[in-house]
């Protein structure tokens, strides 16, 4: 499908209330195929980001803001006037510039292993060191070697889940210079934290505690500044918590999606409210880090400076 100028390789599968799907960087849509299954009475809406997967590749780097339109075009081109939407990792940050671009386009919100960019917590070095290269995706027993510490979770230590997600991940590889675009796109994006609290959408955000790439400051940040927010924490696992269809987190999101009124909905209700006490409680262990990751410590820098000049929403009350 041709969308402001580009090829892009979009799949709709299932019926229901429509949900777009929007991918990690590098990734293509054969990574979470699984989700047909866990989300039945869903019209899932898929497609490879430009430069990944069967997606064009463009001529020069796309702004995320740029990215941001073109998934509204794409609805635009689909013909959905409102949709509910799942951003994960890298596109959970298209995500809320789309809720913020065209919040009447935005039903519900599902924020998943991602960060709000400037002013989150990065990763350790080494991790973002693995992260700047897709080599992952290339060589296998490269990938073999780094994905448990890279992705923690189930890739730690269960070795069928390791295989699997290593043949998905191998069907549609990103062009080396699709995914240098992508991450000069993320590179350059001054964050979401500035505007964070304009978001309206309800909003589940969702990570594991055993995230490297995402600790779990990124999720407690976005708790407590989208005013309409509740945070589900996934003991034991990882990066790839969407990718496996055993995680317990599916189901909840799966709950927040078919829900039409949030007080019936178990995972709303079981969803923390982050205050400014449990934000602090997180961000702590990104303190040690800052000595020896200097990307840490000019996030930290950035996120000082905004979350002091924007107004904090004020917690919602928990429904009864």
């Amino acid at each position: 499908m041709r969308v402001s100028g580009l090829g892009l390789h979009v799949r709709e599968s299932g019926e229901g209330r429509p949900l777009l799907l929007i991918n990690g960087i590098g990734a293509h849509m054969e990574m979470w195929a699984d989700l047909g299954r866990v989300f039945p009475g869903t019209r899932l809406i898929e497609f490879d980001a430009p430069g990944a997967g069967r997606s064009v590749t463009p001529c020069r780097p796309l702004s995320l803001e740029a990215l941001g339109r073109l998934t509204e075009r794409l609805l635009d081109r689909l013909g959905y006037d409102r949709v509910d939407v799942l951003g994960y990792s890298f596109g959970g940050l298209i995500a809320q510039i789309l809720a913020r671009r065209a919040p009447a386009r935005v039903r519900r919100l599902v924020l998943a292993a991602t960060t709000c960019g400037w002013g989150g917590v990065p990763g350790s070095t080494r991790t973002l060191a693995e992260m700047s290269t897709p080599l992952r995706y290339y060589w296998r027993p490269h990938y073999e070697e780094v994905i448990g510490d890279l992705m923690g979770g189930r890739a730690r230590h269960d070795r069928q889940f390791i295989e699997e997600h290593g043949d998905a991940r191998q069907l549609a590889p990103p062009p080396p210079v699709g995914y240098l675009w992508q991450l000069l796109g993320l590179t350059c994006f001054p964050g979401t934290l500035p505007w964070l609290h304009r978001l309206q959408a309800p909003t589940l955000v969702v990570t594991g505690d055993d995230d490297p790439i995402m600790p779990l400051g990124n999720a407690c940040l976005l708790g407590r500044y989208i005013p309409q927010a509740r945070l589900l924490i996934a003991p034991g696992e990882g990066h790839l918590l969407l990718m496996d269809e055993t995680s317990d987190i599916l189901p909840a999101i799966h709950d927040f999606l078919r829900a039409d009124d949030l007080a019936d909905c178990a995972a709303w209700r079981a969803g923390l409210i982050i205050d400014d006490a449990a934000l602090r409680a997180a961000l702590r262990r990104d303190r040690a880090d800052m000595l020896v990751n200097p990307g840490a410590a000019a996030s930290a820098l950035v996120r000082t400076f905004w979350t002091r000049a924007i107004p904090r929403p004020r917690p919602a009350p928990p429904i009864p």
